[in-house]
């Protein structure tokens, strides 16, 4: 994962737990008229396929989960609760239905607009959820569908830096209390310390 380099269709093609790991690290951007927004990923959690029970594809495809059974590199963005966007990247191989969630980065591009998204939130609350990073990075559902991996794609990622294992912690998925074990349970989320990554750039 050479940084500044985009990350190809190859990257998300891989394993979704694999992916989500190997995501932090790397630089999540947003142009919009033509100035980058965006920042390092700090946290992501794997949705993994039908079986997977904390998982939209549960339910099979149906026109909301239909992206996650395309191509992967593409833009999972869903509404929740009546209010929030989140982003996801599909992963694995076309057909199966895989994605990444973003849940936090650390917003080094566009601060100024950032800042005036999330005022009057400090700096620390900007962009440490996953709805609180597409409120700042002006992300919604004109994104769904969206190819990551495409030249002119408003939304990509890039390589960054590498976080070491010491610096990670797996753990639970977030809102799965609903969800049967083992799934709710399942060590699926990936979340670097932001000194981690700090100490690297």
């Amino acid at each position: 994962m050479p940084p500044g380099n985009r990350l190809l269709r190859n990257f998300f093609a891989r394993d979704t737990v694999l992916v989500a790991r190997e995501l932090l690290g790397a630089n999540l951007v947003r142009m919009e008229s033509g100035q980058r927004l965006g920042g390092v990923i700090l946290e992501t959690e794997a949705y993994h396929g039908e079986a997977d029970l904390g998982c939209h594809a549960r339910a099979g495809r149906t026109p909301r989960t239909q992206v996650m059974y395309g191509p992967p590199g593409h833009a999972y963005v869903y509404f929740t609760y009546g209010m929030h966007w989140m982003l996801n990247i599909v992963t694995q191989a076309d057909g199966f239905p895989a994605a990444v969630l973003i849940r936090a980065i650390l917003p080094l591009e566009g601060r100024e607009v950032i800042a005036a998204r999330r005022s009057p939130q400090p700096p620390h609350c900007w962009t440490d959820g996953p709805a609180k990073l597409c409120k700042a990075l002006g992300i919604d559902g004109n994104q769904h569908g969206m190819d990551l991996c495409s030249a002119d794609s408003e939304i990509f990622v890039e390589g960054g830096v590498s976080v070491a294992d010491a610096g990670v912690q797996a753990s639970a998925r977030v809102g799965l209390n609903n969800v049967p074990e083992p799934w709710r349970s399942i060590p699926w989320r990936f979340r670097a310390s932001e000194s981690a990554v700090m100490g690297v750039l």
